[in-house]
């Protein structure tokens, strides 16, 4: 059975560790970025392709999706994946202090880039299955101070996996899965805030220094096992914790 994976946000963080989980197991992946990955190219030799684009602006993604690339990609092959990894955190802080271009780009790439590259994917898949992943969060269940924006779009990717289920075609199965706090420039970026952007910033800091965060390449392998999993899909909603 031939496999090959589409995973967003390849370049760093997760999305490298996801693609290096994957490309370790023989699977093709395609990684879509607005940087490259060197190291894994180094890695995996002729088994992983990269293609450039911007998803937080949706007419360079649209331009993307119409172009070859991904149907050229997914051609002959009996399972697609895709993973949804590419992502942003801001902007934090009250709903006054937002910026409105800031929001616009975070929900066009927090949602829109995912759930239409989930439709393309679907679209051009011919007689392949489909896995489609989505990284969501612990924040889409649950609300933060100075994170509506983040919260609201991880909550986004929930709803539409557990819609996608209700659909009931049994070729196509989607997981939006919070994957736990992991050790990423997400993070830094998280401590970078002030407690008057994000009042809970005091347990992020102490995250980091007592050493609760994941690995990114230990997570990346986890999520992998995942999406292969026999009984990926049995639950729309999920996190990797359990």
């Amino acid at each position: 059975m031939t496999i090959k994976a589409i995973v967003t946000g390849h370049s760093k963080g997760l999305g490298e560790g996801i693609a290096a989980a994957l490309l370790a197991q023989g699977i093709a992946v395609l990684g879509v970025s607005r940087g490259s990955a060197p190291q894994l190219v180094a890695r995996f030799p002729g088994l992983l392709g990269e293609s450039e684009a911007d998803l937080s602006d949706g007419a360079a993604l649209s331009k993307w999706i119409a172009g070859p690339t991904l149907g050229a990609f997914v051609q002959g092959c009996d399972t697609i994946l895709l993973v949804n990894n590419a992502g942003t955190v801001q902007p934090v802080g009250p709903l006054g202090e937002q910026d409105a271009g800031a929001v616009l780009r975070a929900v066009t790439l927090n949602v829109a880039a995912p759930l239409a590259l989930a439709a393309a994917v679907v679209h051009v898949r011919g007689e392949a299955g489909c896995r489609i992943l989505h990284i969501s969060s612990g924040a889409g269940r649950a609300a933060y101070p100075g994170w509506s924006v983040y919260c609201a779009t991880k909550a986004a990717l929930d709803r539409h996996a557990e819609a996608v289920a209700q659909d009931g075609d049994e070729t196509v199965r989607c997981v939006s899965l919070a994957p736990g706090v992991i050790d990423t420039g997400m993070q830094g970026e998280i401590r970078a805030s002030s407690v008057d952007a994000f009042p809970m910033l005091a347990r992020f800091i102490a995250l980091k220094e007592e050493g609760g965060l994941q690995s990114a390449e230990q997570t990346g392998e986890s999520i992998a096992a995942y999406l292969l999993a026999d009984d990926f899909g049995s639950r729309a909603v999920a996190d990797i914790r359990g």
